[in-house]
């Protein structure tokens, strides 16, 4: 594949710059790729671009939106095997866990999406007045690299379905799964305009995205510190923004449940991705008299899990985490909570070796008030809760400034009242999962707005009222 230009109405043109964007395979830490470094000389391009485009788009039939977005979703099927083997090298991700997990439930979900459209009203007559949904405008997308695909089809399917256009900044960290996408566009057909690719850092590209005059909506997902800053230049024109920011979820175990079934899937959830997920269950909260029984089932589970080369086929391998930049993160708390008093029941602070690895750590004996209890620290990172009441498991659960995702484990009815008290934007009660045709979002400094379903697909559309 050929990453040297952008795509940028309908075409693959130069960047206005030669300086370029290396990319690092995390296992290794060897150079996979590079892609342009854009200015934002190449933003206003793509953004004129995009306004051009949706003078007509705006106007283009339900039918005709479908069915190219039908033809997409055949085009990406056909580049499975493509799209897996990048996420491996340039995330990290274990093979088997970036073909179910990063790869076939996004393009479902892109099917998903586009078939709902047949059946939603973008008209609604009612006496005296019709209301029409239209799309939205110009989007800015602007996506992180823990999901390099999935967290830009989540963007591009509804805005396009919308008869918005979109700008496309992909992470600097994982920007070569973009081109695959915009290759795919590109193949199927679409008005030129409509879809738009410019990689580059966030100061060059994502900046002066989220402050153009001409773009309508920013749709961010990233860390909060990101989002806020990213709302404070969208407000300057006051732009539409949807956010899905940083989480740092709890699981809430109950007396009277499974105690190890529910501790797998805390763990899965933690492990998978090398922790690297806004929705992992970073805070497993449980009562005080199982904490050991719950420390020895931990213990023995985490056994199953294996840290290694993630072209290694294995449902229970853990990759490394993603950038250098990760590795000292995630490093860095780990020794700041033997520092803060908790014990650290599994882990060890890693050492450097030839790709970016750590093992799985759990801490027990943590408060909630400690700062690896607080802070999203995106590595497979456990920390140990106990309470004594369900008022304060409760009160641990809603503690924090986040408020994404979580789960209580339990007896029905209890855990169905307990889930009814979190203040987050999931909850999953027992043997449940989340799904893409329900939607995603969170509460308090997790976000504003959601995505997927038919609520993710009406971020992107703009209410006009006809009176007749």
């Amino acid at each position: 594949m050929n990453y040297q230009k952008i795509f940028i109405n309908g075409q693959w043109v130069k960047p206005s710059t030669s300086e370029r964007i290396e990319v690092e395979n995390p296992a290794n830490k060897t150079i996979i790729g590079s892609v342009p470094a854009s200015k934002e000389e190449d933003v206003n391009k793509a953004v004129a671009a995009a306004k051009e485009a949706y003078k007509t788009w705006q106007f283009s039939s339900k039918e005709e939106r479908i069915e190219l977005l039908t033809k997409l979703v055949k085009e990406l099927r056909a580049r499975e095997d493509e799209m897996v083997d990048i996420i491996v090298k340039e995330l990290g991700s274990p093979r088997d866990y970036a073909r179910k997990t990063h790869v076939v439930p996004y393009v479902d979900e892109m099917e998903y999406l586009t078939n709902l459209l047949k059946d939603y009203p973008l008209e609604e007559k009612h006496d005296g007045f019709t209301i029409v949904k239209e799309g939205v405008g110009v989007v800015a997308a602007i996506t992180p690299w823990n999901f390099p695909l999935g967290q830009i089809t989540k963007k591009v399917a509804p805005a396009l379905l919308s008869g918005s256009t979109i700008v496309v900044k992909p992470s600097q960290k994982t920007p070569l799964i973009a081109y695959v996408l915009a290759e795919a566009i590109d193949k199927v057909g679409f008005p030129k305009g409509v879809f738009n690719l410019v990689p580059g850092k966030g100061s060059d590209v994502g900046n002066p995205l989220a402050s153009h005059p001409d773009v309508d909506l920013v749709t961010f997902t990233g860390s909060t510190k990101g989002g806020k800053e990213l709302s404070k230049l969208a407000a300057d024109d006051i732009k539409r923004v949807v956010l899905e920011l940083g989480g740092k979820s709890p699981a809430v175990i109950l007396d009277g449940t499974d105690f190890k079934d529910a501790v797998g899937k805390v763990l899965n959830k933690i492990y998978t991705n090398t922790g690297q997920s806004c929705t992992a269950l970073s805070r497993l909260i449980v009562p005080l008299k199982e904490k050991e029984n719950i420390e020895k089932m931990i213990i023995e589970l985490t056994k199953e899990y294996k840290v290694g080369d993630p072209e290694t086929v294995d449902p229970m391998l853990i990759g490394p985490l993603s950038s250098r930049q990760q590795f000292d993160k995630v490093k860095g708390y780990l020794e700041l909570g033997l520092n803060e008093g908790a014990k650290m029941l599994l882990g060890e602070i890693p050492e450097k070796s030839d790709g970016y690895f750590v093992k799985p750590a759990v801490f027990t004996d943590v408060t909630n008030d400690m700062t690896i209890a607080k802070e999203e620290i995106f590595g497979p990172v456990l920390c140990l809760i106990t309470y004594e009441t369900l008022e304060e498991a409760i009160e641990i659960a809603n503690d924090t400034d986040y408020g994404l995702s979580s789960a209580v484990f339990g007896p029905e009815e209890e855990a169905l009242d307990v889930a009814r008290q979190i203040k987050a934007g999931d909850v999953r009660v027992n043997n449940t999962s989340s799904s893409y045709k329900a939607p995603f979002g969170g509460f308090k400094h997790s976000g504003i707005g959601r995505e997927s379903s038919k609520y993710g697909l009406e971020e992107f559309l703009e209410i006009k009222v006809i009176y007749l």
